[in-house]
């Protein structure tokens, strides 16, 4: 990137164009949202996510932009980067746990956060995990927007599945209308 920065934007330029397609195929498969998902994005400055990365993100954004599902953009250790990953074109911009989603939703002001609680939220005892959860919504109630809860970094290999399945019944049973 640094080194060499045509052969760094033609790699990235490449990888744009494959991400578009596999997700424009993934949409006329028939998903209903679509993901961007950066593990590295995080170590990134401002300065250089803007330079060197954000025009590929944005291209995918624009590529996708016309079938209508939502788009969201997910990093891991992105606070500094969230308003930016925003401006890249996506409708909802991911957070990981290590930002409040009340603090993601004044520094991503236009599109709705997604995200949360960490890898290893899973695995804790069931009384943390639903407290957890439970922080995690009133958070996201606290921004006065919509919210996807998801985990903010994937899941453990050891994760039980049970465990998820309960996770998820608790977040569907707190929020519905």
């Amino acid at each position: 990137m640094y080194g060499d920065p045509e052969l760094w934007q033609e790699l990235l330029d490449r990888l744009a164009a494959i991400t578009s397609a596999f997700l424009k195929v993934q949409i006329e498969a028939g998903a209903s949202a679509v993901q961007v998902f950066d593990s590295w994005v995080g170590a990134l400055s401002p300065r250089d996510y803007r330079r060197y990365v954000m025009p590929a993100s944005a291209s995918v954004f624009e590529a996708v932009a016309g079938y209508g599902v939502p788009r969201i953009h997910f990093g891991v250790g992105t606070g500094e980067l969230l308003g930016l990953m925003g401006e890249a074109g996506a409708d909802v911009v991911g957070v990981d746990w290590r930002v409040p989603l009340d603090e993601a939703a004044r520094r991503v002001p236009r599109q709705g956060p997604a995200g949360q609680p960490g890898p290893d939220h899973p695995v804790r005892p069931e009384s943390v995990v639903r407290a957890k959860a439970d922080e995690v919504l009133e958070s996201a109630a606290a921004s006065g927007r919509g919210h996807v809860f998801n985990l903010g970094h994937g899941v453990l290999p050891s994760t039980d599945p049970d465990a998820l399945t309960r996770l998820v019944a608790h977040v569907h049973e707190r929020t519905q209308a």
